[in-house]
C-alpha cells in the first residue's frame, strides 16, 4: 500500500524547516495574558477490568509511590542565589554557548563579558521559565492521560505523575519568583505545541507528544543543566525532577510500545508526521527569540547566524538525546520507508538513535542511584 505524506508545508506551515521568516512569524504571546483556553477534545473512559495486566507498568507505579518528595522541605530553599556569580562562573567553564566569529557585522561583534554575561543572565531566566510552562502543560496533559487511557495499569501510574508534575510547577514557579525575580511568558512556539497536544482527541497523540517528545526534550535539558551549573539550589532542584521525568517517559515508552505496534502503515503515519512537528516546535523555541528582543537585537538579523552557529547546533542537537532513542524503540524511525529516519537526519540528530532509551533507564535516575552521564550507543 502506498502511503501520501503531507509535505513540510502541510505538517509544520512551511517547505524549509530553516525558514526564518516563517519561524519567527508565529504570533507572540500577550505579556498582560492570564488565562489561555483550549479545547479539550476527549472521551473521559472508565474501566471495570481491574486486573494486573501489564507488568511492566505496575512495577514503575510501585517506583513512583517510593520515589515522591516534598518540594517544601527536601530543598534547601534557604540558599543565597547570586546568579550574576553562578552565571559568570558557569561562562567561565563553559563559555557563552556561542561561537561568536559567526556574529560579526551584527551588534554582538561588539559585545563584550557585560554583555555576555547579561545575555547568560537572561537567558537563565527565559530557560527556566520555559521549564515552568512545559511542566504546567505536563500538569494538564498527564490528568489528560488518567481520563482516556483505557487501561487500569496506565491510570494508576498516570495518577501519580499528575503528583509529580504539580510538584514541578511549584518548584520552577519559587525559583524564579525568590530566585530571580520573575520570569518571561511562554514562548510561542512551546504554546502552539502543547495546544496541539491538549486538543488533540486520541489518547496516544498524548502520550506521544508530552511523554516522549516534551519530557524526552526536558530529561535532556535538565540533565545538561544540572550537568554545567555551579549554584547548588538549582543543581538539587534538577536531580530531584530528573529523577521523576525519568519515569514518565518510561510512562510513555512502554505504554505506546504496546500499542504502535499493533498498528497499521496509515495509522502509524500520523504519528511519525506529528513527532516531526513536535520535534521542529522544540527546535524553534530554543532560538530564544525573547531573550534576543530583551537585549535589544534585532531577531530577524540574528536568528540566521544562531541557526549556522556551530557551537549553538550542538547544543541544540544534544537536546534531541533522549527522543530519537525513544522513537526508535517505538519503531517510528523505519516504518513508511523510513520517513521519520529522513526526517530526523535533515534535523541533524539521528546520531543519538543508538543511546539509551528510558524504557528501562529510568532506575539509573532515582534519588538512590548516581546521576547517569550520557555516553554514546550506551
Amino acid at each position: 500500500m502506498t502511503i501520501d505524506f503531507n509535505s513540510n508545508a502541510d505538517i509544520i506551515g512551511r517547505a524549509d524547516i530553516n525558514d526564518i521568516d516563517a519561524i519567527l512569524a508565529m504570533p507572540g504571546t500577550d505579556p498582560a495574558e492570564i488565562e489561555h483556553v483550549v479545547k479539550d477534545n476527549a472521551d473521559a473512559i472508565f474501566t471495570w477490568d481491574y486486573s494486573l495486566a501489564r507488568p511492566a507498568l505496575r512495577k514503575l507505579y510501585e517506583k513512583a509511590k517510593t520515589g515522591q518528595w516534598n518540594g517544601t522541605t527536601d530543598l534547601p530553599w534557604h540558599t543565597d542565589v547570586d546568579v550574576e556569580r553562578t552565571v559568570a562562573l558557569d561562562q567561565a567553564v563553559l563559555g557563552t554557548g556561542f561561537d561568536q566569529s559567526v556574529y560579526v557585522g551584527t551588534a554582538v561583534e561588539k559585545w563584550g563579558e557585560k554583555e555576555w554575561l547579561e545575555f547568560g543572565i537572561e537567558s537563565r531566566n527565559w530557560t527556566l521559565s520555559q521549564f515552568l510552562h512545559g511542566e504546567q502543560g505536563a500538569l494538564l496533559c498527564t490528568a489528560k492521560i488518567t481520563e482516556t487511557v483505557p487501561w487500569y495499569d496506565a491510570k494508576l501510574y498516570a495518577s501519580t505523575q499528575v503528583v509529580d508534575e504539580a510538584r514541578h510547577v511549584e518548584v520552577f514557579a519559587r525559583y524564579l519568583e525568590e530566585k530571580l525575580g520573575g520570569g518571561y511568558h511562554i514562548n510561542a512556539h512551546l504554546r502552539a505545541l502543547l495546544d496541539d497536544i491538549i486538543n488533540d482527541s486520541r489518547w496516544d497523540m498524548t502520550y506521544l507528544g508530552m511523554q516522549v517528545m516534551v519530557e524526552g526534550l526536558a530529561l535532556a535539558a535538565f540533565g545538561f543543566l544540572h550537568q554545567t551549573t555551579g549554584e547548588p539550589l538549582l543543581k538539587q532542584l534538577l536531580r530531584y525532577v530528573m529523577s521523576d521525568e525519568a519515569r514518565h517517559v518510561a510512562f510513555g515508552v512502554l505504554s505506546l510500545k504496546e500499542v504502535y505496534e499493533g498498528m497499521t502503515d496509515a495509522e502509524l503515519k500520523d504519528r511519525q508526521e506529528f513527532a516531526f512537528e513536535a520535534a521542529v516546535r522544540m527546535r524553534d523555541r530554543f532560538m530564544s527569540q525573547e531573550v534576543w528582543e530583551r537585549m535589544g537585537v534585532d531577531v530577524k538579523q540574528i536568528a540566521p547566524m544562531v541557526l549556522a552557529d556551530p557551537t549553538r547546533g550542538l547544543f541544540q542537537s544534544m537536546l534531541f538525546s533522549k527522543i530519537v532513542p525513544n522513537c526508535k524503540k517505538l519503531g517510528l524511525l523505519e516504518r513508511n520507508d523510513q520517513w521519520l529516519r529522513r526526517r530526523f537526519e535533515d534535523m541533524g540528530v539521528i546520531q543519538f538513535e543508538d543511546w539509551a532509551d528510558t524504557g528501562e533507564e529510568y532506575a539509573a535516575f532515582a534519588l538512590d542511584a548516581e546521576t547517569p552521564t550520557p555516553v554514546a550507543g550506551e
